[in-house]
């Protein structure tokens, strides 16, 4: 068994089945690549089996970091969760961002024809470029965006004093 089948079979890939079509001229036979379908759900998830005894997976939020003149800036979607359900905290030079998506109805699995959207914990750290002051740092909820606003540290300005002789 090849190393590449190996990594397969670990992480529960079907391999392809080959299904032959007649061509009615030459009579030969044209293999085309078929993917095994385990149900009407193409559930990326089901793709790394859950191990026992192994934390549940967390989803990471997508985001963008923009600087301006006076602050750095972090925006996230996080549609579908409340302001309360979510924690914003700083460690070091790290934001980090965390909370939970509860799902507003339970659909059997079965039942679905697609399923994209993550449910459950999330969380996301952000190295952050450069020292902040972290003390005046706001985060706000619109529309289902999450803003942070973190202000640059105030670098100090060099200052030449006089040398007085005695």
């Amino acid at each position: 068994m090849s190393f590449f089948d190996k990594i397969k079979k670990g992480i529960g890939v079907e391999e392809e089945e080959e299904i032959k079509e007649k061509k009615p001229a030459a009579g030969r036979t044209k293999k085309i690549p078929a993917l095994r379908q385990g149900g009407p759900a193409q559930n990326p998830k089901k793709l790394i089996p859950k191990k026992e005894g192994w934390p549940e997976s967390e989803g990471q939020l997508a985001i963008d970091v923009y600087q301006t003149p006076e602050e750095i800036v972090i925006q996230s979607t996080i549609a579908g969760v409340k302001a309360e359900d979510l924690d914003v905290s700083f460690e070091n030079d790290m934001v980090i961002i965390e909370g939970k998506r509860e799902k507003f109805e339970e659909v059997q699995e079965r039942n679905y024809f697609y399923q994209e959207c993550y449910w459950g914990a999330f969380s996301r750290k952000i190295l952050l470029p450069e020292e902040v002051d972290t003390s005046q740092a706001t985060a706000t909820m619109e529309k289902g965006i999450l803003t942070i606003r973190v202000p640059r540290a105030r670098k100090r300005k060099r200052k030449k004093i006089a040398i007085k002789e005695e």
